[in-house]
């Protein structure tokens, strides 16, 4: 979530000034009926990763795995990280069906989670696996030909996804903060995309990141994967292991 600052980005609002959203637990069950109701196939879940190291922990997970979402505290060393990464950056002005990703700017305070999930199922082969018509299909076509501030007002704008995000965020096992709380927890999210780049993809960013190449057979949790992504990640964090991972694959049912 991550919202007690004014967004770095030009001609975004301060923080005070923006819609806020209740944060969303990260619990799977909650993240796959909210991406269900916005129109993914029940053919995919989000499941619990409890390692990222642990082959043996890894196979509970069925695959391919198509994203990983991560959630952790906002230290000073991944904000000192971030902020020198991003300054060498331009802004990202991409648009159009021609893009590897599908990437939105979060100007919604404590929406990182929705965020996470909107970019895990807008991008790579979950992309194809998302309800003709639903309020999730509507997002991507009207977000995809637009520039990067104009796909936040998609967002923004949108009553149906409001409304199914606060169904998610009140029901989860521990009480929900308000939505104008300060939360120093936020979400980040890999996919791998059809040109088979590793990308991060992260609404606080100034766009979205290329991590790396996978193979063919490759996917988000392969070590490759891993050892570009998360692991990488945390890294460039200061190593603080207060962190935790869910991944969107296909469905035990």
């Amino acid at each position: 979530m991550a919202s007690n600052e004014a967004d770095p980005h030009g001609g975004v609002p301060a923080a005070s000034d923006r819609p806020a959203f209740i944060p969303l637990e990260a619990n799977p069950e909650l993240m796959t009926t909210l991406l269900h109701k916005l129109g993914l196939s029940t053919s995919l879940q989000i499941h619990d990763v409890y390692s990222l190291t642990d082959p043996d922990m890894l196979a509970f997970i069925p695959r391919p795995a198509l994203a990983l979402l991560m959630v952790f505290p906002v230290s000073a060393a991944y904000e000192s990280a971030r902020l020198a990464e991003d300054s060498l950056l331009e802004d990202y002005s991409g648009k159009g069906p021609q893009e590897p990703v599908l990437w939105f700017r979060q100007t919604i305070r404590n929406a990182c989670g929705l965020m996470g999930l909107l970019h895990a199922a807008g991008n790579g082969p979950a992309r194809q696996l998302v309800e003709e018509g639903s309020t999730l299909d509507k997002i991507i076509k009207d977000a995809t030909p637009l520039d990067p501030v104009a796909r936040a007002r998609v967002l923004e704008t949108n009553a149906e996804l409001a409304n199914a995000h606060k169904s998610a965020a009140t029901q989860g096992d521990t009480e929900a903060p308000a939505a104008t709380d300060d939360v120093d927890l936020h979400y980040v999210c890999f996919v791998k995309a059809e040109d088979g780049g590793l990308w991060e993809l992260d609404g606080r960013r100034k766009g979205p990141l290329k991590r790396g190449e996978l193979g063919k057979d490759e996917d988000v949790l392969s070590q490759t994967a891993l050892t570009l992504g998360p692991l990488k990640f945390l890294e460039r964090g200061g190593g603080d292991l207060r962190f935790s991972c869910v991944a969107l694959a296909g469905s035990f049912d």
